[in-house]
């Protein structure tokens, strides 16, 4: 359920989460079917994860959110971030795609959409959680917590490394 249409205004001095849903919220086996978004894994729901993430969150209340993920492209800014607990949609500040963006936005990697949202708002701190590893670079790959696919953020260790990387985000 959408909280509201309002969305804080985003600062780039406070800690700041690229959020992807696929691959870390739930198993990236998530299609559009009718117009129904549908998860085809067993034993799993869409969003199982986010609860937990947003557990994760509760000490940072200056932490905020931007999402990283297709559904913005796909379904709109408000209807992804509806798909959110209440507790994180508060925190989503805005999202990497904007219908103003590049023509060949689909292309790029996870990575450089994100790298170029950073340089365009000036974020200073910030740290990304997602399934796409691919083409992040040396010097910022300490700013990524790489989830398995199909496991996203279950993993003991990967809930771990990402209350570890938010200490160090938020401190």
């Amino acid at each position: 359920m959408l909280i509201s249409t309002m969305r804080p205004k985003r600062d780039p001095e406070a800690p700041t989460l690229f959020l992807d849903f696929d691959g870390v919220l739930h198993p990236d086996a998530v299609y559009r079917v009718r117009g129904e978004i549908v998860l085809y894994a067993e034993g799993v729901a869409l969003f199982e994860w986010a609860p937990l993430l947003d557990e994760y969150l509760i000490p940072y209340s200056e932490l905020q959110i931007v999402l990283s993920t297709s559904w913005v492209r796909v379904l709109g800014f408000d209807v992804a971030r509806g798909w959110l607990p209440e507790g994180l949609q508060r925190r989503v500040v805005g999202a990497t795609w904007h219908r103003q963006g590049p023509r060949d936005w689909v292309f790029l990697t996870r990575y450089e959409q994100i790298i170029l949202n950073v340089r365009r708002h000036q974020h200073s701190r910030w740290l990304a959680i997602d399934d796409m590893g691919d083409g992040w670079a040396d010097e910022h790959r300490e700013h990524l917590v790489l989830t398995d696919s199909t496991r996203g953020l279950g993993p003991v260790e990967v809930q771990e490394e990402l209350r570890e990387k938010l200490e160090v985000l938020c401190r």
